[in-house]
């Protein structure tokens, strides 16, 4: 059976560990980095990938296109890769709280009939939000609890001493859109999940900075017609670059295998 074949924007810790765990019968093909780590990074991967500077030096029709290049990427690549009528899996969902980005993606998906894959990232639980949806919802609440350090180099430390806190603290509670622009290195998951509830600004966001927390955790509350559910999810860095979730990155595995599967669960 031929391979299918796979590009990847960006190839950082995430796209490395994504290449690793690559299921069989699926072959990255393309790789597609800034300009000056084209030399360095088709030196790393050998005569087996094409590494290019764009996605329009690909001239071959891709499977999947998979961004894993951050907020920046997503907003160089993504209008060109839809308008071509290819899927692009999205990891860096925190950049569609820009809605003139949003929108822009969405028409060239429209012009070119291609299709934005969301992934789940570093949460659980979006396929049941997704439903819940449907039936109407009436509030959804998002909070993150990390350790201090996990918030150095944010507008957290603005709002609050990082160093002196001695218990949990809530620095923050707004909406998603608000806090996908004040928190762009936290804001997929704020942002994964308002687009699959109801939207950047009905959606609650609280974040929290606690001495104690040995993990990142995310706690979803959801309430509507349908009923009422609760997640919590402790999640676990990759070894390789503890800012980055594990599950994220599993997330774009799994949406590797659904191109090679016929069933999709």
């Amino acid at each position: 059976m031929t391979s299918k074949r796979l590009m990847i924007i960006g190839y950082g810790a995430m796209a490395r560990e994504v290449h690793r765990l690559l299921p069989a019968g699926l072959e990255l093909a393309w790789v597609v980095v800034p300009e000056a780590q084209v030399a360095a990074t088709r030196e790393l991967l050998g005569d087996g990938v094409e590494v290019l500077s764009s996605t329009t030096q690909c001239e071959a029709r891709p499977d999947l296109v998979v961004e894993c290049a951050g907020q920046p990427g997503l907003a160089e690549h993504g209008e060109a890769v839809l308008s071509r009528g290819l899927t692009l899996a999205i990891v860096a969902t925190g950049a569609l709280a820009d809605e003139g980005l949003y929108g822009r993606l969405r028409q060239a998906a429209e012009r070119g009939e291609g299709r934005m894959l969301v992934l789940s990232g570093a949460v659980a639980g979006m396929d049941g939000l997704a439903a819940a949806r449907e039936g109407g919802l009436d509030s959804v609440t998002y909070e993150a609890c990390k350790a201090p350090k996990s918030w150095k180099g944010s507008h957290a430390e603005e709002l609050v001493d990082l160093d002196a806190l001695t218990e949990a603290t809530v620095f923050y509670e707004g909406t998603a859109g608000e806090a996908a622009r004040l928190f762009p290195a936290n804001a997929n998951v704020a942002a994964t999940i308002a687009l699959a509830g109801i939207g950047m600004q009905a959606t609650t966001v609280r974040l929290t900075a606690d001495p104690a927390a040995t993990r990142n955790t995310h706690r979803i509350h959801v309430q509507g017609r349908f009923g009422e559910f609760r997640i919590e999810l402790n999640g676990r860095p990759l070894e390789s670059n503890p800012k980055t979730s594990m599950l994220a990155a599993l997330s774009v595995v799994r949406a590797c295998r659904q191109v090679l599967d016929p069933v999709t669960v």
